[in-house]
């Protein structure tokens, strides 16, 4: 039986859309916003509408009608700890995400237009879904130490791509279930995270503001030099110093690593060195995680935008292949693994989650 799902990936400045038949590409769409449109919103769920319109008429434009899905699939939101897999979008998800996210995030948009699209463009059944949010938790107990008893490690980073890639890995390069698996996997781009995998689970998490900087994000920094920095500048500026105008960013001005790829190769002794630095912390990150496996791993998977790049690539891969093999996994299939993840609720081979926020969840526990 075809079933034909839409998924729907909103980001800071974009919102990415595709339509699947039993997970074939039938079309896609980005739509593009300038920083000077977005800043004119006051909150992120002020922006539905403008979104909102985008994709409807594009729709329009493709000749999809009142039932043509069969579901649509939204990218998770920042809402508390959930567990993996898929939810339906629900008034408690939605009044959450609007008025308690964890943070302030594009994504916190996809569940209401996910249900908007549906209620529009669906067949009668036709359901709402978000799938893998940014804040699914599965780390144990021991992960959630963090040296201080007023600061609990949380679990939040790439976990749509990283699980996606992680099932796609054992499947056609292990031969084997990913519930069988011990993978550490990294996603490094704009922001960056590393995550081990137990067994179909992801029991500890690097967040981007814990260790690997990115193009963007300055990673961990020393707390020593950090705490005074604090005291000079405001909120809002330490927030951007560290996760807008960290990374490469702080050093080069661009957050475009071909840009600095291209310099280091034409000896750049700076651009060198950064890039050096930044493929040492990659594997220095995934040395850690493959620690939490006591050494038992199956593969180390590389992802994200970064992982285009064979110059940072090959060095990680110098440092980490003595561990396991390495298979890198170029960009991100988020909309796929969207749509996979909706077709499989559709099919019976996974249950669809209800958000109740005062149950939220820590898959652990």
């Amino acid at each position: 039986m075809k079933h034909r799902v839409l998924a729907i990936n909103p980001g800071a400045t974009s919102t990415k859309v595709a339509c699947y038949e039993n997970d074939e590409l039938t079309f896609k769409k980005e739509f593009t916003y300038h920083y000077e449109t977005i800043s004119q919103y006051d909150s992120i769920m002020q922006q539905y509408h403008l979104r909102y319109q985008d994709i409807a008429t594009f729709l329009q434009e493709m000749d999809m009608k009142i039932g043509s899905f069969d579901a649509v699939v939204g990218r998770g939101g920042l809402l508390p700890p959930v567990k993996a897999g898929a939810y339906r979008v629900n008034e408690a998800m939605l009044d959450c995400l609007e008025h308690r996210p964890v943070l302030q995030h594009a994504s916190n948009l996809g569940a209401s237009l996910a249900k908007g699209i549906a209620e529009v463009f669906g067949t009668e059944d036709c359901q709402a879904f978000i799938y893998d949010p940014v804040t699914v938790d599965q780390m144990e107990d021991v992960a959630r130490i963090s040296g201080s008893a007023s600061i609990e490690r949380k679990s939040i980073g790439h976990v749509l791509n990283m699980r996606a890639v992680s099932m796609k890995i054992a499947d056609e390069q292990l031969g084997k279930p990913y519930e069988e698996s011990r993978l550490v996997v990294a996603h490094i781009g704009g922001g960056s995270s590393a995550s081990a995998h137990r067994n179909g689970r992801i029991i500890d998490l690097v967040s981007d503001d814990e260790g690997l900087f990115s193009t963007e994000r300055s990673g961990g920094l020393p707390l020593k030099e950090i705490i005074p920095m604090c005291f000079q500048r405001t909120q809002k500026e330490m927030t951007e110093l560290t996760r807008k105008k960290g990374g490469l960013v702080s050093y080069f001005g661009t957050n475009d690593a071909r840009i600095v790829e291209e310099k280091a190769k034409n000896g750049d002794e700076q651009a060198q060195l950064i890039l050096r630095a930044m493929a040492y912390q990659i594997a220095k990150t995934i040395g850690e995680l493959a620690t939490v496996l006591c050494g038992k791993v199956d593969a180390i998977i590389l992802t994200g935008g970064l992982a285009y790049s064979e110059y940072v690539m090959n060095m990680v891969k110098e440092r980490v292949s003595f561990l396991a093999p390495v298979h890198i996994v170029p960009g991100e299939e988020e909309l796929l693994a969207l749509a996979k993840g909706a077709r499989r609720v559709l099919t019976g081979q996974e249950h669809a989650h209800t958000f109740i926020e005062n149950e939220a969840i820590v898959a652990s526990k």
